[in-house]
Formats: structure tokens, C-alpha cells, sequence
């Protein structure tokens, strides 16, 4: 058996254990005292002022919810009453005043410029005005058959945003047509005075270098492509260098262009030039015949890709081409499709179509980018963008295309269009 036993403390440890105090002085604690105070006081009416803002949000919104509500009732009362119907009106009010008060809250108060739905297509809202001039050299070697172009400098370029500074590059196209006569079914000059585009075909293509927080990049970037010196190559050609600049997360911004038609210049010795930038303008490379079928009973849009007739200058067993197709309705952007990959002919036969879900009724602003890319079958994520096109209904106007689809709903209206690039 245990028997506990208890043994008092001794009496030296109470007694120091009685003297232990605080090793401060009443005027520290009664300032710390102060202190606490007055926090809980600043938080109490920070706490007010929250609640007193809310409440006040939320005031105001019923109230803007209420008027809705009237006006609502009010027109759909005065509807019946012409017609002579007698019931209870369906108002669905939906709160976007406070989203929007939120999101105005945490967007920066800038202004955006306007972009298009697809990142291909539109590389950038229209340009009024071009600033800067373009210097570069080029030069027609006759013993070896090759163009020799270098890009010397860009001068007075103007910052065209106040978030980032500029990274120009400089993108080289060199295009053929086959003849001056080509015409393609439809098209025609961009000025409505009748005549026709001329098909142009991309021999080649460059970039160089992209030079960081400049507006008088320096480049010095030579590039080469054989070229036969005849009435058929060398006079039905020329060189298109776009100023771009770069963005990593979107799409680049095009600053201005100069064309260099290679007929009208004696590039027998080496020529230094330095033109003014253009305003951008799109070639026509190509024709695609496009089918549209609007279904408005099941609210989807098929998209029928039929045929591609391109220009090139060689054939190539591995080319194929695809391509991309995006839908933009009510400002909502659909998800993208993809064709697959079918052999590069004179005339690509795809017939494929794709269907679309588009949201209710009206359809205010509804657009439909294609961009048509050339890929190699012996090669792995290597693309070339073909050429563009877009069609659809904006708000002041409407394609020809889109305005036959939707005269003969349910049934596919076919029609050519050209790709730009």
C-alpha cells in the first residue's frame, strides 16, 4: 500500500515567489494601457465606416432596381394594353451595377485600344497615323542569283503606350505575283474604283532581332534568297518590311511598312534606301470558299471550310494545310476549332464544317476569323501563316455572306472570299 505524503515548500521560494512583479514603471504601464485603447477605438470606427458604405452601397442598388423594375412594368403594361392582352409581364433584372462598381474598383483607369477576337487576325486596330522612316540596303548579285537585303536602322519612332517601352523588329516578306492581270472572282481595289487584286505569293520570309526599349533601333541584319534576274521573277516581285513591336503575351502591334517594288529599281550594285513608313495594308495570296448555316431553333452556327486555292511557286510533298476557326458573338469569344491537315495543292479540298453554339438571340456583333496556316509533315510545331479572312455582322454594318445566311436559315449559302495577308 502507497501512502502519499505531502511536503510543504519551503519558505524561502514563497516568499521570493510573492515579490515578483512587473519590471516596469506605472507611468509605461498606463501608456501602454493608453495605446491599447486607442487601437480598439480605430478599429470600432473603421468598422463603422464599412458597415455605413455598405449599407449605403446597398441602398442605392434597390433603389436602381426598383426604377428598372417600374420601367419594365410600365412598357410591357402599355405593350399589352395595344394588344389587347391582359396578364402578368415576365421582367428578368439582372444586378450588374454592383460587378461593375467592383471591377471599375480594381481596373486601372486607362484607356484600352480595341482588339479583335482572334490573335492572327487584325494584327492591330487602325493606324491614322505613321510615324518614322525605314533605312536598309538591297542588292541583286547576277553571278550567283541571289537578293541580298539588309536592315540598317529605324528613326523617330514614337512611344505608342505609357505602360511598356517599344521592342521593334523589323519582319521581311518577300512576295510574287505571277502576273499583272490576276484576278480573283469578287475582289476587288480596296478604293471601289473597279480594279483588280493582284494575287501575290510569299517566296520568303525574315525577321530580325528585336532591339529593347529603342525608338532608333539599330539592327545590321543581312539576309539572302536566290533569285533568277528575268522579266517573270524579278519585275513581278517586291520586298514588304513591316516595323513591329514585339509582345511576349499578345500579339504583336504592326508600327508602319514600306514596299519596295524590285522591278522599278537597278539593284545591280548594292542601293541604300530610307523610305517613310506606311500606313499597313493587306496582299491578297489566295481564295476560300466558305459555307454558313445559321440554325436558330437549336441556336448553332456551322461553319463550312470547302476548298483553299493558293499560288506557290514549287510543290512540296510534306506541305499541308489547316486551319483555325474562331467565333466572336455579343463580345463573348467561342472556343477555336482546328481542321486537320490536309496535302498543299493548287486547290486544298477540305470540306469540313464545324459547329459553333452561339448565345440567344439578338445577335448584335457576331464575327468569324479563319486563319489558314501551311505545316510539314516531316517536321514537328513548324507553321506558316497562309492568309486571313474574317466575315460576319457588326453593329453599323453586315457582309454580303452573312446577310444571305441569314435570309435562308437552315440552309448552307456558300460564297469565295479572299485570304489577306
Amino acid at each position: 500500500m502507497v501512502t502519499l505524503v505531502d511536503y510543504p515548500a519551503p519558505v524561502g521560494l514563497l516568499s521570493h515567489a510573492g515579490e515578483l512583479r512587473m519590471p516596469f514603471s506605472d507611468a509605461v504601464k498606463y501608456c501602454i494601457l493608453g495605446i491599447s485603447i486607442a487601437l480598439v477605438l480605430l478599429a470600432l470606427a473603421i468598422l463603422a465606416w464599412q458597415i455605413f458604405r455598405c449599407c449605403r452601397q446597398t441602398d442605392s442598388t434597390y433603389a436602381q432596381q426598383n426604377t428598372v423594375n417600374h420601367d419594365l412594368l410600365y412598357s410591357d403594361e402599355k405593350a399589352t394594353t395595344a394588344g389587347n392582352y391582359y396578364g402578368a409581364p415576365s421582367t428578368k433584372v439582372e444586378d450588374v451595377a454592383a460587378k461593375v462598381c467592383r471591377l471599375s474598383r480594381c481596373l486601372p483607369q486607362v484607356s484600352f485600344p480595341s482588339s479583335q477576337a482572334d490573335g492572327d487576325v487584325g494584327e492591330q486596330e487602325t493606324i491614322k497615323k505613321v510615324d518614322g522612316s525605314l533605312r536598309f540596303s538591297i542588292y541583286h548579285d547576277r553571278l550567283q542569283s541571289r537578293l541580298v537585303v539588309t536592315v540598317l536602322q529605324v528613326e523617330g519612332l514614337s512611344e505608342h503606350s505609357q505602360t511598356r517601352s517599344l521592342q521593334p523588329f523589323v519582319k521581311l516578306r518577300l512576295m510574287w505575283a505571277r502576273s499583272k492581270g490576276v484576278e480573283v472572282a469578287g475582289s476587288e481595289d480596296e478604293e471601289g474604283d473597279g480594279a483588280p487584286l493582284v494575287l501575290w505569293t510569299v517566296l520568303q520570309e525574315w525577321r530580325t532581332r528585336i532591339v529593347k526599349g529603342s525608338c532608333n533601333p539599330l539592327f545590321g541584319d543581312q539576309f539572302s534568297w536566290i533569285l533568277q534576274e528575268d522579266e517573270d521573277t524579278l519585275h513581278h516581285a517586291k520586298l514588304r518590311m513591316e516595323v513591329r513591336d514585339f509582345d511576349k503575351f499578345s500579339r504583336d502591334t504592326v508600327l508602319g511598312e514600306v514596299r519596295v517594288p524590285l522591278g522599278l529599281l537597278n539593284i545591280s550594285y548594292p542601293l541604300e534606301l530610307q523610305k517613310d513608313l506606311q500606313i499597313p495594308q493587306k496582299d491578297l495570296v489566295g481564295e476560300l470558299l466558305l459555307s454558313l448555316k445559321f440554325l436558330p431553333t437549336s441556336q448553332r452556327l456551322e461553319v463550312g471550310l470547302l476548298k483553299v486555292r493558293t499560288v506557290f511557286t514549287e510543290i512540296r510533298s510534306d506541305a499541308a494545310l489547316y486551319a483555325r476557326i474562331s467565333v466572336q458573338c455579343n463580345r463573348c469569344k467561342l472556343r477555336y476549332q482546328k481542321t486537320s491537315s490536309v496535302g498543299r495543292c493548287l486547290v486544298t479540298v477540305f470540306n469540313e464544317v464545324l459547329m459553333f453554339a452561339v448565345p440567344e438571340l439578338p445577335l448584335e456583333q457576331c464575327r468569324i476569323f479563319i486563319s489558314v496556316y501551311e505545316t510539314r509533315t516531316t517536321r514537328k510545331s513548324t507553321k506558316r501563316l497562309i492568309g486571313q479572312l474574317s466575315v460576319g455582322r457588326e453593329r453599323s454594318s453586315e457582309d454580303e455572306h452573312w446577310t444571305s445566311m441569314m435570309r435562308s436559315v437552315r440552309q448552307p449559302v456558300a460564297k469565295w472570299h479572299g485570304l489577306l495577308i
